[in-house]
């Protein structure tokens, strides 16, 4: 079945789909359509210049020109210009180590298999040394207390009790948005990834579309317990499979991972406009 649409087209349509949600956040935050542009623009002479080299010679302004649409001159002015480093990113993901390997690390749990409410240091087990079983070079304190902050632990009797599963760096909203360009890049990896190769990564959603508003509750905390069991037992695979500190230059590594997460979205109610037959969305 077809729709008559070029790739490009449809490029563009998906384009648009994933732009919505994206924009309204960026509205809501003041940032303006000519911020936006620039940033598009330079985000395209970076991809062209770090993934689109010609076979193996070097890339050039000339060849970056032809293939992004914009003169040699603006080009080399974006090329110029600063990028935003994701150097946060290293941090998100050995902090949620250190509560991976707590959660699924048996030396760290109690008679009934649940994590231990840990010391910082002293008798084992201790905070200090699940830190550093599962941070690398991250130094405890520090960590401590960024997992206090955002409410992954608590105090409790002179010791770290865990109180979520995850971490999520930082309870303002600027940390939180942070997030948004890490999540949804490496989702649409994954779609790019499932497009360029025959084996498909995990790619899967199910959704009903006229859900009960008397049933949502219900079904969030369904799929959020179901979920989390998955997560588990996920995360225990990972924990025990992963390398850690440990570089094999001749055995190349990966991210790997699975991301789940919940849909709620009303459906448009629909009205006729007297004054016209188009159908408006609320």
């Amino acid at each position: 079945m077809t729709d008559g649409l070029s790739i490009e087209d449809k490029l563009l349509r998906a384009a648009r789909r994933i732009l919505t949600p994206l924009v309204k956040i960026l509205l809501r935050n003041g940032v303006t359509a000519q911020a936006a542009q620039e940033l598009m623009r330079k985000t395209y002479v970076d991809v062209a210049f770090s993934e689109f080299a010609p076979g193996d010679r070097p890339q050039t302004l000339a060849n970056v020109s032809v293939i992004t649409g914009l003169n040699r001159k603006e080009v080399a002015r974006l090329h110029k210009l600063e990028g935003y480093a994701d150097e946060d990113k290293k941090g998100w993901t050995r902090a949620g180590k250190v509560l991976d390997g707590w959660l699924t690390d048996e030396r760290f749990h109690n008679q009934a298999g649940f994590p231990l409410d840990l010391p910082f240091a002293g008798e084992s087990p201790t905070f200090t040394e699940l830190v550093k079983q599962y941070s690398g070079d991250m130094y405890p304190v520090p960590l401590r207390d960024e997992l206090l902050r955002v409410g992954a632990l608590q105090e409790v009797d002179g010791r770290l009790r865990m109180t979520k599963r995850g971490y999520v760096p930082g309870a303002d909203e600027g940390a939180k948005i942070d997030i948004l360009g890490v999540d949804t890049a490496e989702l649409i990896e994954t779609v790019d990834y499932n497009i360029t190769h025959e084996e498909p990564l995990l790619q899967y959603k199910v959704l009903a579309d006229n859900l009960p508003a008397d049933k949502l509750d219900a079904f969030n905390e369904y799929s959020k317990r179901i979920s989390l069991n998955a997560i588990d037992d996920i995360r225990r695979w990972l924990i025990e499979n992963d390398a850690g500190s440990d570089v094999d230059p001749d055995n190349p590594s990966y991210f790997a991972g699975v991301g789940v997460y919940q849909i709620n979205r009303e459906r448009a109610k629909t009205k006729q406009n007297s004054g016209n037959d188009d159908e408006i969305q609320n």
